[in-house]
């Protein structure tokens, strides 16, 4: 199977990065491909342009798009790691997401009906935040996150959603604590 893994975290020694490393190494162990796309580490441009919003419309996008673009339709499988900042993405992903995830590639409107056009895609999205679920689901951040991201990018634009792993209180993280979640998230892929 084909694995794409969109990261985005600065600090490479995170939990993010962590679970980073766990999938790709489990993934290539039982011989799937993978590919890790560091949008930090790429310095990947979070700024949708003028130039890209008319060139979207156009299905002219920019060699840098086009080069993500190119791995999402080959990957059977992608991953998005990223935390939680201010309830919600960093904004070098939501950029990504702007710029990547453009009209007639991700999703389009047939008759004024939307369509995503990523369909037979699947994807695990890891999320990290320092919240305690309780407290997240208290105020009904729990719901939101999954409305703004599952619903409103994800299966919009046709994504088959495997799983969504929400790893609260990520910053007071025991030893025990980080073992259990490397564990259910790594196995949580079909070898």
């Amino acid at each position: 199977m084909k694995h794409l893994i969109i990261y985005a975290h600065p600090n490479n020694t995170s939990l993010n990065h962590l679970f980073k490393q766990n999938i790709e190494q489990n993934l290539l162990d039982n011989k799937h491909q993978v590919v890790v796309r560091d949008l930090y580490e790429l310095n990947f441009n979070p700024v949708l342009s003028l130039q890209d919003m008319a060139g979207q419309r156009k299905a002219q996008v920019a060699e840098d798009v086009q080069k993500e673009q190119s791995l999402i339709l080959w990957a059977d499988h992608i991953t998005f790691i990223y935390p939680i900042w201010w309830t919600g993405m960093p904004a070098i992903v939501k950029g990504y997401i702007d710029r990547v995830f453009s009209y007639g590639f991700a999703y389009c409107y047939n008759n004024g009906v939307q369509c995503g056009l990523l369909k037979g895609t699947k994807i695990t999205i890891i999320n990290t935040h320092g919240k305690s679920k309780l407290e997240y689901e208290s105020i009904g951040m729990d719901k939101a996150l999954k409305l703004t991201s599952d619903t409103g990018i994800f299966n919009y634009c046709g994504l088959d959603i495997c799983n969504h792993f929400y790893v609260d209180n990520a910053d007071k993280a025991s030893i025990e604590d980080v073992k259990n979640w490397t564990s259910k998230i790594t196995t949580s892929y079909i070898i």
